[in-house]
């Protein structure tokens, strides 16, 4: 197929997608930030000897876990508001759903850091009387954080990439900005183009920031 790319009209809108690369870093790192808050409060109630505290942790990480992300999106921007008789606007409604379902990731990468370590390491602190908050300070947590970095890292760039979906509640992330881009120019190979490549930067010096935290993690252990 004979096609002429032409990428002008695209970079002549480029303060566009710009917009959007800049909105999507952005819930990308209020998402991150409220998804751990979420994750530690899961893993605590999961790990919780009560029931009462743990089934209903559990529930909720496994309905997060096998359900679409878009279903949640949908459900905080539409169901909510009429349940509760709020209005949300497309950020708050993406941040929601994007913090709450890594939460739930978050929650079971803390969990499998905490709980491979060794029942030998837990007994033997124990058996020289530390508390549960100085054996998990000062032996398991240090221990389980190496573990826990790369599947960490790992979901948070899954949630990079979910961020895309907030398109379809209007916020203008850079893919809603990318379609505004082409329904003036009518270059779609262009401008999704352009915007995988823009994606491609963001995910890869990501990629080398999260490396570079990683190593200077080990090397502080």
């Amino acid at each position: 197929m004979d096609y002429s790319w032409d990428f002008g009209p695209v970079i002549a809108r480029f303060d566009m997608l710009a917009i959007g690369f800049l909105n999507t870093i952005k819930i990308a790192i209020v998402s991150i930030l409220l998804g751990v808050v979420v994750g530690l409060v899961l893993v605590l109630m999961r790990l919780s000897p009560h029931k009462w505290l743990s089934w209903p942790a559990a529930i909720f990480i496994e309905f997060y876990r096998n359900t679409p992300p878009i279903v949640h999106f949908f459900w905080f921007f539409y169901a909510l508001p009429v349940l509760l008789s709020v209005s949300l606007d497309p950020y708050v409604a993406a941040v929601l759903a994007l913090s709450t379902q890594s939460g739930a990731f978050y929650a079971e990468v803390f969990r499998g850091g905490i709980v491979s370590i060794e029942r030998g390491q837990w007994e033997g602190a124990r058996a020289l009387g530390m508390t549960h908050a100085a054996l998990m300070r000062r032996i398991i947590v240090p221990q389980a954080i190496s573990r826990m970095v790369p599947p960490f890292i790992e979901r948070s760039f899954e949630l990079l990439k979910t961020t895309a979906l907030a398109s379809t509640l209007a916020y203008a992330d850079l893919l809603y900005q990318a379609m505004m881009v082409n329904a003036e120019t009518f270059r779609p190979l262009e401008v999704y183009t352009t915007i995988a490549l823009m994606y491609l930067v963001l995910l890869v010096t990501a990629s080398q920031l999260a490396r570079l935290a990683e190593a200077r993690l080990t090397a502080y252990q």
